[in-house]
């Protein structure tokens, strides 16, 4: 027996010995580096880890192949404590995050070759090179060569120091298609090489230098030969206007773990860490101040948290949200580590904001789930009273919006802003083009930013592939500084994608409700590439001609496929219609007047008061009709009351509205539902708003669909001399002409 137990406890210790063996090969190795207050998928390595060790790790976590990596689950965040790290040479993958965790990008200094990316698609592109990002960290280049960020859309340079040269392609020069950095010091050049576009703020560099198309650069200093300010390619503006720097995590001299808060800044140049001990103008907040979320946690714990004035770090993984994330209070801090996913999963939006003061939230991906969400991201309240955020802004860095790609989704809008003051810095809102769940009637995505607050600045925007106005200002006072989009791709058929009676939406609206809306640096390009379909668009940007219009350096491209664009800006500029030639625009500003105070007018043609629409006025000629029939409003956007669809006014007749802004501009809506005939050439008239022909044998049935059936049609005009809006139908080729209703915005 005694034997037998000292047999036994022997085989209990090899046994121990050998499954903790297995179990150390079980276990990936840079296990051991996930230990941390963060949870899942956040590695934390410090100086005396090996390069060769860092180097494998992070090839285990983060997959930068495109045809692997580009759509895939896997989320991570690698942090490096402050010190020196030698060897560490290592491509960044897919929906990877790096960053340093010292004091000043310097405090983190990585030597052997850094962490880079060069890897492309199966073309030899980098054009899908999307979702990753550095920052706070020093890579010093090794001599002779240079440090390759060959990225696209989605990822950011940030807060970093390449103590050599920089390139934004790959070694062998691939295509690529569109970036940012901030808040970086290069101490050699920069080389664009194939960037089509790119924009670069607040930073130090010796040189910028083979740009495509649209290179823009705020508040940037140059130690050698600044790029030349002329267009096409460049534009330089010296200082940016309004900025705050992104929030980021640190590890103070305690050893313990903060998030640094930037303050805003105001007409500045230059890096922001030579302030403060190289931390920045702003103020810490301790990491137990916030609430960190993994996947597993409902919307419900966590804005039990932020309800109770917890800040948020949301740690990488995908979040299936079926509630949004609610942020009610000031000042809340919302920080991604690791690309988090947040996916609304009943038609919700994934976060709303209330119109506070000084929110900031940076870092996250947003995608559109199964149900449409009428809105991904709303910033204050739609319609509400709102209030000036201009001593602390909120600020919205490094956030992107998915529709489809990754998986079928749907959303109308993916962000709206019902606030004032708020800074963009960093936004990419993508309607998938390729991946899963694409399709135009799959991935349904109408506007990607709604602006309706006053005073918002985007730095950095690019949106594409939307189905409508991609972008649409209604508020006053914004500006933008670089602007990248492309139309969509698989536009069916021009009469599906029409606008006001033109071809196409405009990438870039500016609404009749803003007087005043600046923009440097615009690029927007079309691939209509659905076979044997030719798509026209007619105007890239629209905008009132006001005198606080102020468009400078547009330019269009027709990448491939069929069709162009007709105009650059309101029916001036010139067509692209030449694939792979730029057609570049200078300058744009409005001359006209804007109205000031004018309200809306809503008439109901033909018919009594339908509120908000007052009973038929300011006519002369025609004669009533009306019907009890059920009209359909499907697919028109802020139709009038189906009762105003049920009445007209028929005949010859014009509408003098008087009461505006001599020269002032106007939206003009015009509502038609055919009330007699049943088919297609049936009735066609012709309608001119102040002498202007606007509509020429314009068929209600042909155009709607089918008799019973409401169409708006949208134009743009001033009001004349006497202050007035003269709308006038006449006949055309067949029959008289028949009209519902009247909105004047």
């Amino acid at each position: 027996m005694h034997s037998s137990r000292t047999s036994a406890a022997v085989l209990s210790k090899l046994l121990l010995v050998l499954c903790a063996a297995i179990c150390s090969f079980a276990l990936p190795a840079f296990a051991q580096y996930n230990s941390t207050v963060f949870g899942p998928n956040v590695y934390v390595f410090d100086p005396t880890v090996p390069g060769s060790v860092i180097n494998s790790d992070i090839a285990s976590i983060s997959n930068p192949n495109v045809s692997s990596g580009q759509f895939s689950s896997s989320r991570a965040a690698v942090l490096f404590k402050p010190g020196t790290y030698s060897g560490v040479s290592q491509e960044v993958g897919f929906y990877t995050s790096i960053a340093g965790l010292g004091l000043t990008p310097d405090s983190t200094v990585l030597n052997g070759g850094g962490l880079y990316l060069d890897v492309t698609d199966s073309n030899g592109n980098l054009t899908t090179n999307f979702w990753r990002s550095m920052e706070n960290l020093r890579i010093n280049v090794p001599s002779g060569d240079t440090e390759t960020w060959g990225v696209s859309q989605g990822a950011s340079l940030r807060r970093v120091h390449i103590a050599g040269g920089l390139e934004l392609t790959n070694q062998s020069c691939g295509e690529a298609s569109g970036g940012f950095i901030a808040d970086t010091t290069v101490d050699n050049g920069v080389n664009a090489c194939s960037q089509q576009q790119w924009y670069t703020r607040n930073s130090t560099m010796a040189s910028f230098t083979d740009n495509v198309w649209n290179f823009v650069f705020s508040g940037d200093t140059f130690t050698g030969t600044a790029p030349s300010n002329t267009f096409p390619k460049n534009t330089i503006l010296s200082t940016t206007p309004v900025v705050r720097e992104k929030p980021f995590l640190y590890i103070d001299s305690s050893g313990n773990y903060n998030v640094f808060v930037p303050t805003v800044k105001t007409s500045s140049s230059g890096v922001d860490w030579t302030a403060n001990g190289g931390l920045g103008t702003g103020y810490s907040d301790a990491i137990s101040t916030f609430y960190i979320a993994t996947p597993s946690n409902t919307a419900a714990q966590i804005n039990s948290a932020l309800s109770s004035g917890k800040n948020l770090i949301l740690t990488p993984g995908i979040y299936k949200l079926t509630a949004p994330i609610s942020i009610a209070n000031a000042k809340t801090i919302v920080l991604g580590l690791g690309y988090p996913t947040l996916i609304p999963q009943s038609g919700t939006s994934a976060i709303t904001v209330a119109d506070v003061d000084g929110v900031q939230i940076a870092d996250l991906l947003i995608d559109a789930g199964p149900t449409n969400s009428p809105v991904l991201m709303q910033v204050g309240v739609a319609g509400a009273t709102r209030v000036s955020h201009a001593s602390n802004p909120t600020s919205i860095s490094d956030v992107y919006f998915r529709i489809g790609g990754a998986e079928t989704g749907s959303a109308t809008t993916s962000l709206e802003l019902d606030s004032d003051n708020v800074i963009l810095d960093n936004i990419w809102a993508w309607r998938a083009d390729h991946g899963t769940g694409v399709g135009w009637t799959t991935n349904a995505a109408s506007h990607g930013l709604i602006v309706d607050g006053d005073n918002v600045t985007a730095l950095g925007l690019a949106v594409e592939h939307y189905q409508q106005s991609q972008v649409q200002w209604n508020g006053n006072n914004g500006e933008t500084i670089f602007y990248q989009s492309e139309d969509p791709y698989d536009v069916p058929s021009q009469s599906s994608w029409t606008y006001n009676g033109a071809n196409g939406y405009p990438s870039y609206e500016v609404t009749s409700k803003a007087c005043s809306n600046t923009a440097y640096g615009l690029g927007i390009y079309s691939f209509f590439d659905v076979s044997g379909v030719t798509i026209y668009q007619s105007n890239a940007i629209l905008a009132p001609n006001v005198s606080g219009i102020n468009f400078t350096d547009m330019v269009t491209v027709m990448l491939s496929g069929s069709g162009g664009i007709s105009n650059v800006i309101n029916n001036t500029g010139g067509a692209t219609t030449a694939a792979g030639t730029p057609h570049d625009f200078t300058s744009y500003a409005g001359n006209g007047t804007c109205s000031t105070g004018t309200s809306n007018v809503d008439i109901n043609a033909g018919g009594v008061a339908v509120s908000p629409f007052v009973a038929d006025t300011d006519y002369s000629g025609g004669s009533t009709y009306a019907v009890s029939h059920t009209i359909s409003t499907a697919g028109v956007t802020n139709p009038a009351p189906v009762a105003v669809y049920q009445d007209a006014r028929e005949g010859t007749f014009t509408y003098t509205v008087p009461g505006f802004v001599a020269g002032s501009t106007h939206t003009v809506r015009l509502h038609f539902a055919e009330l007699y005939f049943s088919a297609a050439g049936q009735r066609e008239f012709d309608v001119a708003i102040n002498g202007t022909p606007v509509l020429t044998n314009f068929d209600i049935v042909a155009t709607a669909g089918s008799q019973y059936k409401a169409n708006v049609q949208q134009f743009i005009t001033t009001a004349n001399s006497s202050g007035q809006i003269v709308i006038s139908l006449s006949n055309g080729a067949v029959n008289q002409p028949e009209m519902s209703g009247i909105e004047i915005q």
